[in-house]
């Protein structure tokens, strides 16, 4: 039977959309369930600002009467000022049926070329402020929280439809071992002889406030990275929000250079450990998973280590690790992901390395013009 690809409404149809993920996933262990209550406030224009400055169309396949797949496209504003004609692909999932993985990249194309765009980049859920990225190497642990997985098929399903590399992204791991000796030394001298230089652990109480410190370095430290587009205040403050929820103020600190704050490093503890027992949803047992996960947790990930411009000749990341690191060890962690690091960032990439990480996952961003 032939594989029809129907255009959804959002938010009316957002169960529509999510729920073949499961039936898709159901056979790959690594592959964490959303929480639907997250999802659905995610895919709901009135409630998620980025709609505001986004054009999006999310398409859901059908085979012999089940749905198989499913692909969003999205024309990003952002996006068309530093390139403009790409749009992007994302929310890509598909059963192992190249007829399927087809229909759905050209429906997604051919939306895209309805909206004049030439050039189709992804996956992107919804731009590079959100996850990102289709994971090609390192399906043998599940993904750490905010950070997608996806069936080993995907990559070579994609290059066999005509998408070709256009960047990789890194996760590194570091195990719970002692920071090397010689980052803790070059991190003492630093400090030793920089007085102005404070480290302080975010506020809780003052969130709203750190919150503007952390936009604006994220903004500013990111400006040059590949692919990296300005997040609005409005979309910030409400992923922030949803965020916060996962915070633990310990693994979160800010540099400041002369009371201006310069670099901020904020590490998640892996709430995914968590979410993956909690099959999406909150019921019958997944409030116990949640109230209760300081027993379930053993990893972390590093998930935002920013340094303004103006202050990246000073060696702000390796103070920030190792007070980030300390706190870490003290939870009895087993060990910490660092991602995502693009191909390019050879500073940080060169950092990590020294601190004993690896590359353990490699994620791959994919484009093909549109005919």
């Amino acid at each position: 039977m032939a594989v029809e690809v129907v255009p959804i409404e959002l938010p009316r149809d957002f169960r529509k959309f999510v729920d073949p993920w499961w039936t898709i996933n159901e056979e790959e262990p690594g592959w964490v369930p959303p929480l639907l209550m997250d999802r659905q406030k995610f895919f709901d224009p009135r409630k998620n600002p980025y709609f505001k400055h986004a054009k999006i169309q999310c398409f859901v396949a059908y085979k012999d009467g089940k749905a198989v797949g499913t692909v969003a496209a999205t024309v990003d504003e952002g996006q068309q000022e530093l390139e403009a004609g790409v749009g992007f692909f994302g929310f890509v999932e598909f059963i192992d049926d190249e007829e399927v993985a087809r229909a759905l990249m050209d429906a997604a194309s051919a939306w895209l070329k309805g909206q004049g765009m030439k050039e189709l980049q992804g996956p992107f859920n919804f731009n590079s402020n959100h996850d990102f990225g289709m994971l090609i190497d390192g399906f043998d642990t599940p993904a750490c929280i905010a950070n997608p997985h996806g069936r080993p098929y995907y990559g070579p399903m994609m290059e066999k439809l005509g998408y070709t590399k256009k960047i990789d992204w890194y996760a590194y791991w570091m195990d719970a071992i002692g920071m090397p000796e010689t980052v803790k030394k070059i991190s003492d001298r630093f400090l030793a002889r920089n007085k102005n230089v404070t480290l302080r652990m975010v506020d809780m109480k003052n969130f709203d406030k750190e919150l503007k410190i952390f936009l604006d370095i994220y903004n500013d430290a990111w400006e040059e990275n590949w692919g990296h587009i300005h997040i609005s205040e409005e979309e910030f403050y409400a992923a922030a929000g949803d965020m916060k929820q996962v915070i633990d103020p310990r693994l979160c600190w800010i540099a400041e250079v002369d009371g201006e704050p310069a670099a901020l490093t904020v590490t998640l503890p892996d709430y995914n450990e968590v979410f993956k027992k909690m099959n999406g949803s909150l019921l019958p047992f997944g409030w116990y998973y949640f109230l209760t996960a300081k027993s379930h947790i053993t990893q972390l990930r590093v998930f935002i280590l920013g340094v303004k411009k103006k202050f990246q000749k000073m060696p702000l990341g390796a103070p920030l690790y190792i007070k980030t690191w300390e706190e870490g060890l003290k939870m009895g962690i087993k060990g910490a992901e660092a991602s995502l690091i693009v191909e390019t960032n050879t500073r940080m990439r060169g950092s990590l390395e020294k601190l004993g990480a690896r590359i353990y996952k490699t994620y791959r961003i994919y484009s093909k013009p549109i005919a």
